[in-house]
């Protein structure tokens, strides 16, 4: 498996890891949990150590669905989690923010038992809380590190002001938002950038458009009833049929290459730079193959400028959350 370095302070993990939120949450509630099961010992088998999950998946199903998967396999996993965004069990749509240290530090504890381990590899603050400085927030993150509850610190869908004022407190070792051909405002945010000058790893979620880009979907109808890609704007009316155009582009560059579209999509987000770690998220073991596979396909300049020309900056339709949602991130 080909590694690459968390960071300039970090360990080698494998350099694409598996994103873990779908297998119970958000993309549809019949969820195969054998199947789940499969595909995270087959990540393991094929040299896949990076998890992802949250507390907030579920919530705290898919930690305990991992927890139960890697019982007795804890030396082969790099385990990342994350703590800041608060669901309310009886509104799973109702959506908090909390950055506050006394929370961290019942999170932690819930997210450590949850997975049946001693220490979390990485620690990700989720979202950003407005109501509380960065500089509190890790500053409680640092002290699990000393305590030895976690080793590594995280943040996700920050700013780069944000990024460099948490650095001061405490190396950060990872920023994970949002990054594939379709959603590249990373690129002009500065944090792509921020994230190369102070050695820290970039960890694109979504490397594939949340399936979008691997030519899968034909229609919003393809989705199930919870599926919650049915409220996003890119999946809905002419948002959807313009950004398949798109993508059907990017399937005829993928048949002349002999790949899928999926590995040509995420080839792309690999070319980026040895400091991006993207995680694909899949539930069953037949993707989880395939993506593994798209670290064999190398890009030439030619192809790399071909699939920029189909999706330059802002080609896609469609804001990359609801409204309220965008809301949320860190500006």
């Amino acid at each position: 498996m080909h590694t690459r370095q968390l960071g300039k302070n970090g360990p080698q993990v494998s350099a694409i890891g598996l994103g873990c939120m779908g297998m119970t949450d958000f993309y549809t509630t019949g969820t195969d949990t054998t199947e789940a099961i499969y595909t995270l010992h087959r990540a393991l088998e094929l040299g896949i150590n990076l998890l992802d999950t949250a507390d907030m998946y579920g919530p705290h199903t898919n930690e305990a669905l991992i927890g139960k998967a890697i019982a007795g396999k804890r030396d082969q996993v790099f385990l990342a989690s994350k703590f800041g965004i608060v669901r309310d069990p009886s509104n799973p749509a109702l959506r908090g923010v909390n950055g506050r240290p006394e929370y961290i530090r019942s999170a932690i504890d819930g997210t450590l038992k949850r997975l049946g381990v001693e220490t979390l590899d990485l620690y990700y603050q989720h979202r950003i809380d407005p109501e509380v400085a960065i500089e509190e927030t890790v500053g409680a993150m640092a002290e699990l590190v000393k305590q030895g509850k976690v080793r590594y610190l995280g943040l996700s869908e920050t700013s780069a002001a944000t990024l460099e004022r948490a650095h001061k407190v405490h190396p950060i070792s990872a920023l994970q938002s949002e990054y594939s051909l379709w959603s590249r405002d990373q690129e002009d945010n500065g944090c792509l950038a921020a994230c190369q000058r102070l050695g820290i790893a970039f960890v694109p979620y979504s490397p594939l458009g949340r399936g979008f880009l691997t030519g899968a979907l034909k229609s919003p109808d393809d989705f199930a009833a919870d599926d919650y890609r049915r409220f996003s704007p890119r999946f809905q009316g002419e948002n959807f049929a313009k950004n398949l155009l798109l993508v059907k582009q990017v399937q005829t560059l993928a048949a002349d290459k002999g790949v899928t579209a999926g590995q040509l999509a995420l080839a792309w987000v690999l070319a980026q730079g040895d400091y991006l770690i993207p995680i694909p998220g899949t539930k069953q073991r037949k993707y989880l193959e395939e993506n593994v596979a798209a670290l064999e396909v190398k890009l030439s300049p030619a192809e790399l400028a071909a699939l920029e020309a189909i999706f330059p900056a802002h080609a896609t339709a469609g804001l990359r959350y609801p409204e309220e949602v965008m809301q949320m991130l860190d500006k």
